[in-house]
């Protein structure tokens, strides 16, 4: 079983409607995908509510202690990918989930105070020595600020692409208990998810994504 978390201590970056664009697409491809609920805001948990199907599950974790279990449990049943949320903040159970992870994204809006935001989740990642990502999340389609903010994360480390744009589907198909690639099927902002996941998925399966320390053991 692949686990996927998403991390980072800077509140906003929509971490939550990421991991659910994620779960669904992943699903519709045919995969047995699970969420794990380590936030206290339950964003996922509620949309969870909201919807009409069974799948994706989501097991909500309320102590750090319980993330490990649920995850042996979820690899038991089968599950194929789990997908760990996690609070705004690098506390102990997102600590535990960058432990557990295969990879970790971490999303970032492009600006100064989410870019600063992502270097404390980035030194946590670094000591546990996981694979890791940056994900540009909700920025405007095209501008200079982008640009900035693509060039200062591909400069701490490897940058997902596509970007996710900011665009009403997202939190509309949130609101209605749906991955946004169900919701609006044909549009720019379902394009671009199935276009992440294709990526995460590619880098799961390859296990190329890292940092440093892999470059040191392909030395050896």
């Amino acid at each position: 079983m692949y686990v996927l978390a998403l991390v980072t201590q800077k509140g906003g970056s929509g971490k939550s409607t990421l991991a659910v664009g994620l779960a669904v697409a992943a699903m519709e491809n045919g995969e047995r995908v699970a969420l794990v609920e380590a936030d206290p805001q339950g964003t996922i948990w509620r949309w969870k509510e909201r919807r009409g199907d069974s799948y994706p599950r989501v097991d909500r974790v309320s102590d750090p202690a319980y993330i490990e279990p649920a995850l042996a449990r979820l690899k038991a049943e089968g599950t194929w990918l789990a997908i760990i949320d996690t609070a705004a903040t690098t506390n102990a159970a997102a600590l535990r989930a960058i432990a557990r992870s295969d990879l970790c994204l971490i999303p970032a809006r492009p600006s100064p105070a989410d870019i600063e935001a992502a270097v404390p989740t980035l030194i946590a990642i670094r000591r546990l020595n996981r694979r890791f990502a940056f994900i540009l999340n909700q920025t405007p389609a095209r501008g200079g600020r982008l640009s900035e903010a693509a060039t200062s994360l591909s400069s701490l480390g490897h940058l997902a692409l596509p970007y996710v744009v900011q665009r009403n589907d997202h939190q509309d198909a949130l609101g209605a208990g749906l991955g946004v690639t169900e919701y609006a099927p044909e549009g720019k902002a379902a394009e671009e998810m199935v276009a992440v996941w294709r990526w995460v998925l590619k880098k799961l399966v390859e296990g190329t994504v890292g940092h440093e320390q892999d470059a040191k053991q392909a030395a050896y």
